[in-house]
């Protein structure tokens, strides 16, 4: 009896242990990619919650082989349409094909434009950001998981670990200052300090709200692939700044005048600062149904970030060449938004 007592114990204790090692996990998992989660849900619409919550579950909390290998963070398996790199993993069935990515930032990334994509989850984006359980019984009910239970899994993970929270940052309802220091179920508490989530150079992208700075004190640029991607469906390239712009005309068989127009730009000879650089025209409405305005983005940032026309984005805005809407303005992609957006200053148009 004595001996039965002594191995329950030890298994108990066991569990225990185990418990506070994957809350651990999970608590690092978000301290990463909370940064991430939130710009995503800004570019994409879709809840900071729901994000990690994903990539919690989906990845182990960073320890399932398949995100080791491939950095796949949300089980997204390759489909008919992925031109990507892949990796093979047992899941429903043995060697299934999975997409692999460069960095995790990449991997975000398209886990946002999948669901933004498909017409199987539009409904979604109907919702409140704030509806988490709207979102996860939905996310269910279009098929994203086989799992029976996958809805509930989503809403103890949020739940357990205040996901919520960066679902308020992200919409600017709640200052990130504000934040609560995550707490474990059971009630150990982990560190809020750092707070970034790693781009592939393994520098953190800064929180909504927050300037991120260099050893120079200078605010760290975005992070895009190298060569050619798509934004909004549209054929672009990341450049230094100092690059020539006809030798990248004649790189990819553009006349000058063609670059030039594709980007909203009158004659230069060379770029001044890094930045996006369309080889199609871009679009007149954007992938998104809005974007945040971040510290630091002007007008024509957003509309290359966002792949969309400048002068489309000022109609729809109702906003006249050169005017700086304010940090936390909605800026509408898709229609006409309801009213003109407050500028700097605290001055609507």
């Amino acid at each position: 009896m004595k001996v039965q007592l002594v191995i329950a114990c030890l298994l108990l204790l066991a569990v225990s242990n185990l418990q506070a090692q994957n809350s651990a996990d999970v608590i690092s998992y978000i301290n990463t990619y909370k940064s991430l989660s939130m710009t995503e849900m800004q570019r994409s619409g879709i809840p900071a919650s729901i994000i990690l919550a994903q990539g919690i579950h989906e990845t182990e909390a960073g320890n399932s082989d398949l995100v080791k290998k491939s950095n796949n963070h949300f089980g997204i398996k390759c489909k008919d349409d992925w031109k990507g790199a892949t990796v093979y993993h047992d899941d429903d069935s043995r060697g299934e094909c999975f997409r692999s990515y460069a960095t995790p930032e990449d991997s975000y990334r398209d886990h946002s434009d999948f669901l933004r994509g498909s017409t199987r989850y539009a409904s979604l984006f109907k919702l409140d950001p704030t509806d988490y359980e709207g979102w996860a019984y939905g996310l269910r009910k279009a098929g994203y998981a086989t799992n029976i239970r996958y809805s509930q899994i989503l809403i103890k993970i949020i739940k357990d670990y205040n996901l919520e929270q960066y679902t308020l940052i992200a919409m600017g309802k709640m200052d990130p200052s504000e934040e609560v220091a995550l707490t474990a179920p059971g009630g150990a508490t982990g560190s809020v300090a750092g707070g970034g989530a790693k781009r592939g150079d393994n520098s953190f992208l800064p929180l909504p709200g927050q300037k991120q700075e260099t050893a120079g004190n200078v605010q760290a640029e975005p992070s895009y692939p190298s060569g050619e991607f798509l934004i909004n469906k549209t054929r672009v390239v990341f450049v230094k700044a100092g690059v020539s712009l006809l030798s990248i005309a004649n790189q990819y068989e553009l006349a000058l005048s063609r670059l030039l127009e594709f980007n909203d730009m009158k004659e230069e000879d060379v770029l001044a600062k890094d930045q996006l650089l369309f080889l199609q025209r871009k679009r007149r409405a954007g992938a998104n149904e809005f974007h945040v305005v971040r510290e630091g983005e002007n007008l024509y940032d957003i509309c290359q970030a966002e792949g969309i026309r400048y002068q489309d984005l000022l109609e729809m805005n109702q906003l006249n060449p050169g005017t700086q809407p304010a940090v936390g303005e909605k800026i509408y992609l898709q229609a006409s938004a309801p009213s003109r957006p407050a500028l700097t200053g605290g001055a609507r148009l």
